[in-house]
């Protein structure tokens, strides 16, 4: 069943009309072409991104790090942080729509400090 404007997957629900809309029907287009779902849903949205605001390298990384006593949400290389909670669970449901909204690449860190994944790419 193909989407539309007022039903389509969740993991789109934070995107702007306008990128959410193209990415819907690029979404479509792979589906038709028997893309896996999900995997139609990620080349949708980053195309969408593209086809709306151009040039991917002109969007801000942000990045969740741990400190001492609690997780933030900072612009990568930046000093204050825009979010800071307790848990990592707490920030992200915080950062995630934060950085969607921002048209940003989500970089999330471990306690250790390496990558656990990046998101919105």
């Amino acid at each position: 069943m193909p989407w539309n404007k007022d039903d389509y997957p969740d993991s789109m629900k934070n995107l702007e009309t306008d990128v959410r809309e193209k990415a819907i029907e690029i979404a479509n287009a792979l589906l038709e072409d028997n893309y896996e779902e999900g995997r139609a849903i990620s080349i949708a949205t980053s195309q969408a991104r593209i086809a709306i605001h151009g040039d991917e390298e002109e969007r801000v990384t942000y990045e969740v790090i741990s400190r001492e006593t609690d997780w933030v949400l900072r612009k990568a290389d930046g000093k204050r942080s825009i979010f800071v909670e307790k848990t990592k669970a707490e920030l992200l449901q915080k950062a995630k729509p934060y950085v969607n909204d921002q048209n940003g690449i989500l970089t999330i860190y471990e306690e250790d400090g390496s990558i656990e994944d990046t998101l919105y790419e």
